[in-house]
């Protein structure tokens, strides 16, 4: 029924449209009949506001991927570095909680390990929103920072990396179907914050899912009951990913394509010296404002990828 919703949504915005076009050509054939100028001038405006909802509702058209209205489950891990890369998958996190608040999405934290002295070593975020997931599927891959350690003594360049991973909300239960007999459940006491309750009482969980090894965890809530109904979203998020990647395997295998791993694919470099610069290596794009992207402003970088996609497959 959502999915029947938003269909209708779209096909009325392009049957509106449509209706708006036809009423100003009508309008327009009218005005060079009379020779009224004045309202030449008027249709002329309301054509550039048709042109820029036209703009919009073609731009949407990138995002018709199966999973692309979705919320999305966005996770980042710190490479190897340490400190450094730890600190930097945190400078991430709050690029990507700037970029959905600009958006109005809703973005909660489910689960954080934080760095035994800075930063984060890995952290869960769910994202709520209509094409969460569309947009944030263009983040998955290896993030690239390049500055001045403020960690080094000696204040020497650093280079540090980040794993960033986006899965589509599982909405339906048919989708993935867990056996209760393939999951192992642990509790735990919370490490974050929280209060004396989540410290003193096994509140945080942990699933295990036996057949393929796949472990979640969620301690961000107070209760454990809500806790095991959110590690098991993340669950079968993990295993629709899972059963995405075994088809796409098996899709490459067909074509003749190689897969590379997906933490040696470096998608997007931020240097902040000796200059300061961030690239994106699938498209090509770049910019010296890389303050402003770290800030969370990410959409010219999202739609340079988006733009690339039909691209890549016409030439396939």
């Amino acid at each position: 029924m959502r999915r029947l919703s938003v269909l209708k949504e779209e096909t009325q915005s392009w049957q509106e449209l449509k209706r708006k076009a036809d009423d100003l050509a009508d309008l327009l054939n009218l005005s060079l009949k009379e020779g009224d100028v004045s309202l030449t001038s008027e249709i002329r405006s309301e054509i550039d506001q048709l042109a820029s909802h036209l703009e919009k509702l073609e731009f949407q058209l990138l995002l018709s991927g199966e999973y692309d209205q979705r919320d999305a489950l966005l996770a980042i891990y710190a490479g190897a570095g340490g400190t450094e890369s730890q600190d930097w998958a945190e400078m991430l996190l709050r690029m990507y909680l700037r970029w959905a608040e600009k958006h109005h999405y809703q973005a909660d934290l489910l689960d954080t390990s934080p760095g035994e002295e800075a930063g984060i070593k890995s952290v869960m975020l769910e994202v709520k929103g209509s094409y969460a997931y569309g947009y944030l599927k263009s983040e998955h891959g290896v993030h690239r920072l390049v500055r001045l350690s403020p960690f080094d003594a000696d204040h020497a360049r650093h280079t540090s990396f980040a794993l960033v991973e986006v899965l589509p909300q599982v909405e339906q239960e048919v989708e993935v179907k867990i056996d209760p007999g393939d999951l192992k459940v642990e509790t735990f006491r919370s490490s974050g914050p929280g209060g004396q309750h989540m410290q003193k009482t096994s509140t945080a969980v942990r699933l295990t899912h036996l057949p393929t090894g796949l472990v979640v965890s969620c301690q961000s809530q107070r209760s454990q009951h809500q806790n095991k109904e959110i590690a098991l979203r993340i669950l079968k998020a993990r295993l629709l990913e899972l059963e995405r990647d075994k088809r796409a395997v098996e899709r490459a295998k067909l074509k003749g394509e190689r897969l590379t791993a997906a933490w040696g694919n470096q998608i997007r470099s931020y240097v902040l010296h000796p200059y300061k610069m961030v690239k994106d290596h699938r498209t090509g794009y770049e910019t010296s404002n890389a303050t402003a992207v770290l800030g969370g402003e990410l959409d010219e970088l999202i739609n340079a990828y988006l733009h690339s996609q039909p691209e890549k497959e016409t030439q396939r």
